[in-house]
């Protein structure tokens, strides 16, 4: 049998996290080869397809216009995924598209509903999924801690400087779409779709982004997740998992370095102890992944249904928050001169 080629990728914009984590990972992968990289600045789209390999495109219309290409990767600002995302696709194009998929659910819906009529491989792009250690601790949550009671997660980010993208409502940024997407995720991937948000609070920052959150989810049977994100804290990225006999808990849950072993705890009958499992290379995994989706687009279409599932999830906190705020708001009756 002869092997398969490598994907031919077309990348769109070059952000920071793509330069730093996945482009280095798609140049190394045997699945993938960079075939043109794009940006609105010649210079820029010179300077990184001279690093990475592919030809400088100089805007976006052109790279969906590129030849023989397979798939295109956005790494785009929030706000602008999902006309990138509908485009690429209306061209004929796989797509890997960095989280969130789009700011809302309805687009989220859209995108999925015609990758899937053009048998398109969408994916959104969580690398944490990828990591062995989520799987294990799916497994040492069926032999170790019993019935699952509760689930916590947390996953908060020191502050960037006043002018990052995070801070602009213009290109969607925030706290929620940033990092609480993660927690969200992993809730996903332990209680499953179908989650009702119970409750939710969002703390707005001075250019009018959420720059905080809390959630609380609940499954059909009454299992809750606690949920906490921010992007003025110290680091923190850990979730836990409350079972009826122990507990399991996982630190550096989201964001682990691809040289560290994974930091898990398993406490049962007084009794606390770590498990041993090896260093792993999410990224290098997500980029794998992507590429077998792309030869087998039937295989991805569970895990779009759960980013639309994501994204209606996202909609609902914010309308919760909204809502909370509103009863803070309707509570605070001035008080008279007599005090």
């Amino acid at each position: 049998m002869r092997p398969q080629r490598p994907v031919r990728v077309g990348v769109m914009g070059c952000a920071e996290f793509a330069l730093r984590r996945m482009l280095p990972a798609m140049a190394d992968s045997p699945d993938i080869e960079l075939a043109a990289v794009a940006s609105r600045r010649p210079a820029t789209a010179r300077e990184v397809a001279a690093r990475f390999g592919g030809s400088p495109v100089r805007d976006y219309e052109r790279l969906l216009d590129f030849p023989d290409l397979d798939a295109v990767y956005i790494p785009l600002p929030n706000a602008l995924h999902a006309e990138w995302v509908l485009r690429a696709l209306d061209a004929g194009h796989h797509v890997l598209a960095e989280k969130p998929l789009t700011t809302r659910a309805g687009l989220t819906r859209e995108a999925v509903r015609r990758a899937e009529g053009r048998g398109l491989a969408l994916v959104e792009n969580f690398l944490f999924v990828h990591h062995p250690q989520h799987a294990r601790v799916r497994r040492l949550l069926q032999d170790e801690i019993g019935e699952l009671r509760q689930m916590s997660a947390v996953f908060a980010i020191p502050p960037r400087p006043a002018d990052d993208i995070r801070h602009r409502p213009d290109l969607g940024g925030g706290a929620l779409l940033d990092v609480g997407v993660y927690p969200l995720r992993a809730a996903q991937h332990f209680l499953g779709t179908g989650l009702t948000v119970v409750g939710a609070a969002l703390r707005q920052g001075p250019t009018g982004v959420d720059v905080e959150g809390s959630v609380l989810l609940r499954r059909a049977d009454g299992v809750c997740a606690q949920l906490s994100f921010g992007m003025e804290h110290a680091y923190t990225s850990r979730y836990e998992l409350w079972g009826s006999a122990g507990r399991i808990t996982v630190n550096r849950a989201f964001t682990p370095p691809a040289d560290q072993r994974p930091d898990v705890t398993v406490e049962r009958d007084g009794a606390v102890r770590g498990i041993a499992l090896p260093a792993a290379d999410q990224c290098a995994a997500a980029v794998a992944a992507f590429a077998a989706a792309v030869r087998d687009p039937e295989s991805c279409r569970a895990a779009a249904q759960r980013s639309a599932d994501l994204a209606r999830l996202t909609d609902d906190v914010r309308a919760a928050a909204a809502e909370d705020a509103r009863h803070i708001t309707a509570a605070v009756v001035p008080q008279g001169p007599g005090g």
